[in-house]
């Protein structure tokens, strides 16, 4: 069956990861941290190491980054479920001195994040009303969404899912049958075809855990697409192993999304990992969230896109950030985010122009929002503008 599977061979990763030049600091470069000097690195490609290894306290963060003023005081209330979780991996690719480093803003907490505005929810997708059984959520007619867990390699401070995503030292009782409910409302409800696998992140479970919900789910006969969402290709590389690859196969079609937001989190590690995924003919996607400060350019954006393209993921969403309590130095005004779509609609691939959605607060559902190319309608006339701001007239 994994004929056709790409294996990490350590001695040519090693080969491919020396020609990174995306970021200040690369991968390989691991040894030069006091942190990592003397990790083998057959470990530091062991995910299990990476996932026992992660930067949890201000005592190993200052081992890599040099911390500022709102960081240090980010990390004395960063208590709890969100608290600071970064994998050795991420944490080479942060640059050590600028705290505005799109990647070392999306791991390491600062004191905006315990601003909360009027506006802000804990539950802004209203997922916890839409749950008819423990673990998923049933809004859109013919899918739902599969909370498979409630952790991740690494922590991102723009988390939707903050109310439930996190280290919770609460054990489950009869963890094997904690799905139960959710499968059988699945069975029991015709008109699902879609379930989306998400959590946290499915990904970060043990191989036969995976396999497990899987088959119960493609056990369903009515159940036609199988998806999985995940950030561990960005964040834990090494955790796209040739078994998981295999056991994924085996249950196709299955597809993956992927949560990508900057270029420089397309290293070529992440390639490998994504190249591994699509040679065994499992679908990749892409869904960014629009960050402040982080990918709101628009030749940002452009880029990200154009090299998602080239290891072979298509870009499927940019969301606008949901307004979740301590995420208001994220967001950017819809505004920011519609100029961007402008700034790809026309002047690169289609391939390259996903779409742009904002979540309706309180459980509306994802609404495509965009620049507005039809100028006026009547009696089947349409006078459209195209990208470069001509006018055109359209007769029925």
């Amino acid at each position: 069956m994994g004929n056709n599977i790409v294996t990490v061979d350590n001695h040519k990763l090693q080969q491919e990861q020396i020609q990174q030049v995306r970021t200040p600091r690369r991968s390989t470069d691991y040894q030069q941290i006091a942190l990592y000097k003397d990790v083998n690195p057959l470990d530091w490609e062991d995910w299990h190491w990476q996932v026992k290894h992660r930067i949890c306290a201000k005592e190993e963060l200052t081992q890599v980054i040099k911390i500022t003023p709102p960081e240090e005081a980010g990390l004395r209330k960063a208590a709890g479920r969100l608290s600071l979780a970064i994998t050795p991996y991420w944490a080479t690719l942060m640059d050590a001195e600028d705290p505005a480093c799109p990647l070392r803003r999306q791991a390491v907490p600062v004191a905006d994040e315990f601003a909360v505005s009027p506006h802000e929810m804990v539950d802004p997708c209203a997922e916890d009303r839409d749950s008819p059984a423990p673990h998923l959520v049933h809004r859109y007619p013919d899918r739902v969404l599969l909370l498979a867990t409630e952790h991740c390699a690494m922590y991102c401070r723009h988390c939707t899912r903050r109310r439930l995503v996190g280290d919770n030292e609460k054990e489950e009782i009869n963890p094997a049958q904690r799905f139960d409910a959710a499968v059988e409302y699945i069975k029991s409800n015709r008109k699902i075809r879609d379930v989306l696998i998400s959590g946290g992140d499915p990904l970060v479970l043990e191989d036969d855990e995976i396999e497990n919900l899987l088959k119960k789910i493609r056990a369903i006969s009515h159940v036609e697409f199988l998806r999985i969402g995940t950030r561990v290709p960005v964040t834990l590389p090494q955790r796209i192993t040739e078994k998981l690859v295999n056991t994924l196969k085996k249950y196709s079609p299955l597809w993956i999304s992927i949560h990508f937001n900057h270029p420089k989190e397309i290293t070529k590690r992440c390639k490998i990992a994504c190249d591994m995924l699509s040679d065994s003919g499992i679908p990749l996607g892409s869904q960014t969230v629009l960050l402040k400060g982080i990918n709101d350019r628009p030749y940002i954006m452009k880029k990200l896109m154009h090299e998602l393209l080239q290891i072979r993921v298509r870009p499927y969403y940019i969301y606008q950030c949901d307004p979740v309590r301590g995420t208001q130095h994220f967001r950017t005004p819809v505004a920011t985010g519609i100029n961007i779509m402008e700034k790809l609609r026309g002047h690169t691939s289609g391939y390259a122009v996903p779409v742009y959605v904002i979540d309706g607060p309180g459980g509306g559902g994802k609404i495509p929002v965009g620049p507005n190319y039809i100028l006026s309608q009547a009696k089947g006339k349409y006078v459209l503008r195209n990208y470069k701001g001509k006018i055109y007239t359209y007769l029925e």
